[in-house]
């Protein structure tokens, strides 16, 4: 089975437990704030410390690295507060110049450049559709070898494979016309894509991919040679480029070859120790907006929320976006000079149970008896205490949240209630141990029945929600073995638990995105999971640029969902952003990744 994490829709929300405080980083600047002729500088806490600057691959799709690359890196399009797409024209420029078939021009500023002075150019843009639409692989994602401890893809020495993929970009089997002037690219489309404008991304530097794989010292000539590589499809090239792409950004503190740790956008890596901070300096050779309002971030990696608050309190960080508990709201209110904004966030924690292990849910389990199975996970699903969970854990931080009950969609958003209304998670609204029994009676199964339960250790609202579902479980016939581990994230899709509870985030609101967790072979499809009816409708909701036909496609993949019994949702994850007022001011967390690291540019250190 594959490690995978998410692509498009968002990173697996991270709780990775890192020991390690923030000792040796540097001090909190003490200096006169926002007089201008003194620098300034911000502590961050964050949970999970970054491991990959590729943050487009299966395995450095996460939250940890994303928000440090949103520092770094600049793009076409971004997010906003509110969950609205928008252009950043100090970057470059994207337009639909047809419509059939679809066909989309973008074009790099010619003033954008990497922070080794290289032009963001043609060359970038090709290389991500190159890694994104898969036209340049020699070998499939099913069929790539992969390493069998970390499940990460490791093709052989001839072979071609990005691992990655994006469901806009397989949609472009044509090879791009790249511009005259060598800053952008034309995508022809062969069908019409809802999530157009999300797909071109400025994912790696391409000079710096292809002097450390053909072993070129010219960026320029190492810039051509990627160019003739993918217009040529020569994979004696292109096999030794997709392998760097794939891991060549990979690390876990700061790179002696500093080619790895480029910046295009307001802010350079410049120093970077194992597990307890890094800092960033704001890029001074910055061309676009949106800069750099502070000279200096720390970000410092804490897992234990509780630790983060007393180093909030003691001046280590002044600000900080845990997963927030009880605990962390009432410990925070207690520090002096905080400002506590609360919300929600476009994180949702549900339960997988996976269907390819040999374990309880497997059909393979019972002979290939897929209805006993089904009534299994059915039985399952009907003993999840999912209203106490909300009640004991996120009522008491959010007084407003609800279970939530859709795979597709948020709480609050257009469509979110017509999807509940017919999706069928109705017969799950009440935990039901009795009707659980029944289903497990009348299936033929001998019970207790044992199923190995995945979540992240040291993380307190986890640990919780486990004891509140051990006991509803148990009445209905199941043994929960307590699978808390601190290497959850890597261990994802590895075969070795039964069910699996965290969080996916959202980053964008694309349609298209989900298609990655559900579909068949997806790349976050991490409980095997295959209907070749679901697959159909994801195949119609990537064409579908309606709202309202959006929204009939998913309340039938939905329904589908629902009556395979894969697993549930839980709740929205409540927010807190928290921090030292007479440190920082101008703060905008946003509801979307990246949360707490949206709006950066308006940031300031108050005077005095």
């Amino acid at each position: 089975m594959r490690n995978k994490r998410l692509f498009g829709i968002g990173a697996v929300v991270a709780s990775l437990a890192m020991i390690g405080t923030a000792c040796g980083a540097p001090a909190a600047d003490e200096g006169d704030g926002g007089n201008s002729d003194q620098p300034t500088s911000l502590n961050l806490g964050w949970n999970q410390p970054f491991f990959s600057y590729n943050g487009d691959t299966s395995d450095g799709n996460a939250t940890a690295n994303n928000n440090i690359k949103y520092l770094m890196n600049k793009q076409f399009w971004y997010v906003d507060a509110e969950g609205n797409i928008q252009q950043d024209t100090s970057f470059g420029t994207y337009e639909q110049t047809s419509e059939d078939p679809l066909t989309v021009e973008y074009a790099v500023n010619e003033d954008m450049t990497w922070s080794d002075g290289v032009p963001v150019d043609a060359a970038d843009l090709l290389l991500w559709w190159a890694a994104g639409s898969g036209q340049r692989n020699s070998v499939s994602t099913d069929d790539v070898r992969r390493d069998e401890a970390t499940g990460a893809a490791d093709p052989r020495e001839n072979q071609v494979f990005f691992d990655t993929s994006s469901p806009g970009l397989e949609l472009v089997t044509d090879l791009p016309e790249l511009s005259e002037d060598g800053q952008g690219l034309t995508l022809v489309y062969d069908e019409p894509f809802a999530d157009w404008q999300y797909d071109m991304s400025v994912s790696v530097p391409a000079h710096i991919v292809a002097m450390r794989a053909l072993d070129i010292d010219d960026p320029a000539e190492a810039k051509q040679a990627l160019i003739d590589a993918i217009v040529n499809n020569d994979e004696e090239a292109l096999a030794p480029i997709s392998q760097f792409w794939n891991d060549g950004f990979d690390y876990t503190s700061m790179p002696d070859d500093e080619g790895l740790a480029l910046s295009n956008g307001a802010y350079v890596m410049t120093e970077f120790v194992e597990n307890q901070y890094m800092t960033l300096e704001a890029n001074e050779d910055y061309a676009g907006e949106q800069g750099a309002s502070i000279d200096q971030l720390t970000v410092r990696w804490n897992e234990d929320p509780l630790a983060q608050v007393q180093a909030l309190e003691n001046g280590e960080i002044d600000m900080m976006s845990p997963q927030v508990t009880t605990d962390v709201a009432q410990a925070a209110e207690e520090v002096p000079n905080v400002a506590i904004e609360t919300g929600v966030e476009g994180t949702y924690e549900h339960i997988d149970l996976v269907l390819n292990n040999g374990g309880p849910f497997d059909p393979e389990s019972y002979g290939g008896d897929e209805e006993t199975a089904l009534a299994v996970r059915q039985a399952f699903l009907a003993a999840m205490p999912r209203n106490e969970i909300v009640e004991r854990l996120i009522q008491p931080i959010n007084a407003e949240a609800e279970v939530r009950n859709s795979f597709l969609r948020t709480q609050g958003t257009p469509g979110y209630d017509e999807i509940v209304a017919q999706n069928g998670t109705s017969e799950y609204a009440e935990t039901d141990p009795q009707r659980a029994q029944q289903l497990l009676e009348e299936a033929g199964v001998d019970t207790p029945i044992d199923v190995r339960v995945m979540y992240a250790a040291d993380n307190v609202r986890r640990a919780n929600t486990f004891q509140l579902m051990q006991p509803a479980l148990r009445e209905a016939g199941f043994n929960l073995i307590d699978g808390q581990n601190p290497d959850w994230g890597s261990k994802l899709g590895d075969g070795t638990y039964d069910a699996v509870f965290f969080g996916w985030q959202s980053t964008t609101p694309a349609v298209s995105s989900d298609q990655a967790i559900f579909g068949t072979g997806g790349i976050n499809n991490l409980n095997g999971y295959s209907n070749e009816e679901v697959d159909e409708l994801f195949d119609q909701l990537v064409l579908t640029t309606e709202e309202s036909e959006q929204v009939e496609l998913q309340v039938q993949i939905e329904q589908q969902l629902v009556e395979d019994a894969i697993g549930l949702t839980i709740y929205q994850f409540p927010s807190a952003n928290i921090s030292n007022e007479t440190r920082v001011t101008g703060l905008e967390p946003a509801t979307l990744a990246p949360t707490m690291f949206y709006g950066f540019w308006n940031w300031e250190v108050p005077e005095g």
